[in-house]
């Protein structure tokens, strides 16, 4: 889970704010951790507390749910699929998205304290990784013979992807569907599995977090409205982003946010040395 890092009281409008960036841009290709630390930039950082915290796992259980309801009749194949307990379709797809999160999950175990170093108000970075985001949207929407499915190799390289955006300024998929249609795999099969493979990842470091008990011992002081605008706000931006990057993966239209990336990355350079 990315922070979201607020002053020590979280306001309705930040609170819808936050909630519409993160929807957006986890499933647009524009890197949500960067604009997320753009937008603490401008808003200004304030100390890291309960609420934040609390803050982030609302919406990216929003985002998750997004993810499950837009692909639902896929989720519920899969989950009628592995209780036949059989070597079917199911089964096979649910091992690729395991052999998916490998990566990403070494790197989070292992590198944990490493990467919170490179999050909080590191506009240079976001703006240079923007610029790779914007590099690999551009090539990657140049038009193949995308007509491949999803093995074992691909799903091992897609994860590897996803691990590379953990850094802020990388999309998650946007670095992942632009491998998968490097890698000549089906446009349509590219964002679906982008979309779906990122839904466990989510739900475990949401689980892994308040089982730490990093929650607290009590929310007791906490406002319930903030969280109750930024969750609604994450799942219906969530939720029309990710029905619109699906129609945009189809019909090679990436170039278009390799576009912005890049101009977004460029004002973080510009922002970070003035």
């Amino acid at each position: 889970i990315k922070m979201i890092e607020t002053d020590t009281s979280l306001s309705v409008l930040e609170a819808l704010l936050l909630g519409i960036i993160q929807g957006l841009t986890e499933f647009l290709p524009v890197s949500s951790s960067g604009h997320l630390e753009l937008a603490q930039a401008m808003m200004g950082n304030g100390n890291l507390n309960q609420q934040n915290l609390i803050f982030t796992i609302v919406v990216h259980a929003a985002t998750a749910l997004a993810t499950l309801v837009v692909f639902r009749k896929d989720v519920f194949d899969i989950l009628k699929g592995l209780i036949e307990f059989k070597n079917n379709e199911a089964t096979r797809f649910s091992l690729l998205i395991v052999i998916s999160m490998i990566p990403a999950v070494c790197v989070g175990l292992f590198f944990e304290d490493a990467i919170a170093q490179f999050f909080f108000g590191n506009t240079f970075l976001v703006g240079a990784m923007l610029w790779i985001t914007a590099g690999l949207l551009f090539v990657a929407d140049r038009p193949f013979n995308n007509q491949r499915p999803i093995g074992t190799k691909t799903a091992a390289l897609v994860g590897i992807a996803q691990a590379f955006a953990i850094l802020p300024g990388i999309s998650r998929s946007g670095a992942t569907i632009a491998c998968s249609l490097l890698l000549k795999v089906d446009r349509p099969k590219a964002a679906r599995f982008s979309f779906l493979m990122v839904v466990p990842l989510i739900l475990g470091s949401m689980a892994k977090t308040i089982w730490s008990g990093d929650l607290g011992q009590s929310q007791d002081q906490l406002e319930l409205l903030p969280f109750v605008v930024g969750f609604l706000a994450a799942f219906v931006s969530g939720y029309l982003a990710c029905r619109w990057m699906i129609a945009l993966v189809k019909r090679s239209k990436l170039k278009y946010f390799a576009y912005y990336c890049a101009i977004v990355g460029t004002l973080a350079l510009i922002v970070h040395w003035i």
